[in-house]
C-alpha cells in the first residue's frame, strides 16, 4: 500500500458523511471514486454511507451547502491537470471545502449500441454492424460513413484523441462519461470505464483507447466548512501530521511584483509549494485569484503566519481544501519529455545556446 493510500485510510473519524453525492449517472468515475470514499470515511466496508448521483457538480454544491450530505468532485487529472469547472466552483461556494483527496486510475473503453435485431437477417456473414465491422469482425469499406461522433466528457475526450483521429470522428462532449455512454446513439460511440459496457448493455469497440497509460484522476471529498474543522480536530488528536492545504488568494492592489511578494512570502515562511495556478475573475477582465498548494497544516505557526501577512495586506485569501497529505512523486524530467520547440541546454552537446534558430525561440 502506497503512502496516499495510508493517508486516506487513516481519515476515517467520528465525523462521518451520511450521504455521499456523485457526478451520475451510475458507472463514472466520480462514482468509483464516491464508492471508495463512502468505504474510507464512513463505517468499516462502507456501510452507514448512501451514494447518490447528481446531474452535474453545482448541484451536488448546493446539497453540501444546504446540508445533505458530502459530495465527490473530480479535482486533477495527471494528463489534462485540473478540472477548472470544478476549481472554479469551489471557491465559489459559500460554506464548502474539501476534506480529503483519492486518485482513481482512468482508462477508457469505447463502446457503441448494439443494433437491434442483428442476427436475425438470416445473412450473418454481409451483415454490417453499427460499430463499421462485418460479420467477419473485418473494417466495412463505408465504416467511417457508420460511425460519426465520439461522445465523453471534455476531459474523456482529450485523453483520446488519437482514437478519435484515427476514426475520424466528432468529438462531442457529454456532462459525464457514464452519461454519454447511457445515452449513446446509433453513429456514436461512447467513452467511458469498462463497467459501462454492463452497466448499460453496450458492446465493447476497442479497450483502452486513451493516449496515455497510467493516467490517473484525484477527487476530493467536498463538506461544510464546519464538518471539516470538526474532522481536523479529530485528526488532529490522532496525531495526523502530514497535510495539504490549498488556498485561494486574490490581491486587491495589481501591477508588476505583486505575485512575486506573495511567493516570497510564502519563501519566507519556509513552506513547500507544490502547486500555483490562476484563474480570471469572471465578468472583471484583468484580474485574478491565485490557487496556491501547499504542504502544511492549517495550525503551523507560519502558515498562519503567512495567512496573517495576506490579509494585513488588505488581500482577500481563502481556504478551498486541507487534507492528509500521501507521498509527493518527484520523477525527473528527461528531455525526451519536453514539448518540441523552446531551448534546453542539456539538448546541446556544447550545453550552449549555438543556433540563430535556438537565439530566435528565446524571444
Amino acid at each position: 500500500m502506497d503512502a496516499r493510500s495510508i493517508a486516506d485510510d487513516r481519515q476515517v473519524s467520528s465525523v462521518k458523511p451520511r450521504t455521499l453525492f456523485f457526478l451520475g449517472p451510475q458507472g463514472s468515475f466520480t462514482h468509483q471514486a464516491a464508492a471508495m470514499a463512502a468505504r474510507r470515511l464512513g463505517q468499516p466496508g462502507g456501510n452507514g454511507v448512501s451514494l447518490e448521483a447528481r446531474e452535474n457538480v453545482p448541484a451536488i454544491i448546493r446539497d453540501v451547502e444546504a446540508g445533505l450530505g458530502w459530495g465527490v468532485i473530480a479535482w486533477e487529472n495527471s494528463v489534462e491537470g485540473y478540472v477548472v469547472p470544478n476549481l472554479d466552483a469551489v471557491i465559489d461556494a459559500n460554506d464548502v471545502a474539501g476534506l480529503a483527496r483519492l486518485s482513481v486510475d482512468i482508462a477508457f473503453d469505447a463502446f457503441v449500441r448494439p443494433r437491434s435485431g442483428d442476427a436475425d437477417d438470416g445473412n450473418e456473414d454481409s451483415e454490417i454492424h453499427p460499430y463499421g465491422l462485418d460479420g467477419n469482425g473485418k473494417e466495412s469499406p463505408n465504416h467511417h460513413d457508420v460511425l460519426r461522433e465520439v461522445v465523453a466528457h471534455p476531459h474523456g475526450l482529450a485523453q483520446c484523441t488519437r482514437f478519435a483521429r484515427e476514426r475520424h470522428l466528432t468529438p462531442v462532449p457529454a456532462s459525464s462519461n457514464a452519461a454519454a455512454c447511457r445515452d449513446v446513439k446509433p453513429g456514436q460511440v461512447a467513452l467511458g470505464p469498462a463497467l459501462c459496457g454492463e452497466l448499460y448493455g453496450l458492446e465493447t469497440l476497442e479497450r483502452n483507447v486513451q493516449d496515455f497509460g497510467g493516467a490517473n484522476t484525484d477527487f476530493l471529498v467536498v463538506a461544510p466548512r464546519d464538518a471539516v474543522r470538526r474532522r481536523l480536530q479529530d485528526e488532529r488528536c490522532d496525531s495526523v501530521v502530514d497535510y495539504e492545504t490549498i488556498i485561494a488568494v486574490v490581491p486587491l492592489s495589481t501591477g508588476p511584483g505583486v505575485i512575486a511578494e506573495l511567493l516570497d512570502a510564502v519563501r519566507d515562511e519556509g513552506l513547500n509549494m507544490t502547486s500555483l495556478m490562476s484563474r480570471p475573475i469572471k465578468g472583471h477582465a484583468g484580474t485574478y485569484s491565485f490557487i496556491i498548494t501547499l504542504d502544511a497544516a492549517p495550525w503551523q505557526n507560519n502558515f498562519n503566519h503567512l495567512l496573517s501577512q495576506i490579509v494585513a495586506k488588505g488581500d482577500w485569501v481563502k481556504t478551498l481544501a486541507v487534507y492528509p497529505r500521501g507521498e509527493h512523486p518527484n520523477p525527473p524530467v528527461d528531455t525526451w519529455m519536453l514539448p518540441q520547440g523552446g531551448v534546453c541546454l542539456k539538448r546541446t552537446q556544447a550545453g550552449k545556446v549555438e543556433t540563430k534558430e535556438e537565439r530566435e525561440l528565446l524571444w
